[in-house]
């Protein structure tokens, strides 16, 4: 799928979150695009690598294989594939970890959106949900994913979409 087909296939989605939350829709689909390279891998229509954790009910949960970047060698996962310490001093884990599952693109759009008004780490950041680039920056400090780069990652894709839409 290019990007054009993608952005055409869940801006529609992306709209409806914004109208229901006001999350930026450029936000909320330069992260599904970051998140699944431009839907090639959406396992489950998990378009934003939602951890699944232990109150998920087994069918609404799949064990993926995930790439982590963390402060300590001593992380747990349901199984740990491989632990190297990167020039940083971080170290980069590939792991299999448990993410959610979804019946649609659109559950998955809907949950994530309840995900980030709900969470605590996140509530400092739904202040800039209008600003996809300063959003971006929030949730990215707020900790949401492991990548040392990911803020850049998502206001590069913004970026990219704002041309397609």
């Amino acid at each position: 799928m290019t990007p054009k087909e993608f952005v055409k296939k869940y801006h529609p989605f992306a709209l409806e979150t914004q109208r229901k939350t006001g999350i930026d829709a450029r936000f909320t689909l330069a992260q599904a695009a970051l998140e699944t390279g431009w839907g090639k891998s959406a396992p489950g229509n998990m378009f934003f690598g939602v951890k699944a954790g232990s109150s998920v009910p087994e069918h609404k949960k799949q064990l993926l294989r995930t790439r982590e970047v963390l402060r300590l060698p001593t992380a747990r996962f349901p199984e740990v594939i491989s632990v190297r310490r990167l020039n940083s001093g971080l170290y980069e884990y590939i792991v299999k970890d448990y993410f959610r599952k979804y019946e649609t693109p659109e559950e998955c759009f809907t949950d994530h959106a309840k995900m980030l008004m709900s969470v605590e780490r996140y509530r400092s950041a739904m202040h800039v949900k209008s600003d996809p680039y300063a959003f971006a920056d929030a949730v990215a400090a707020a900790g949401y994913a492991t990548a040392p780069n990911y803020a850049d990652a998502l206001k590069k894709t913004i970026r990219t979409i704002e041309g397609l839409i």
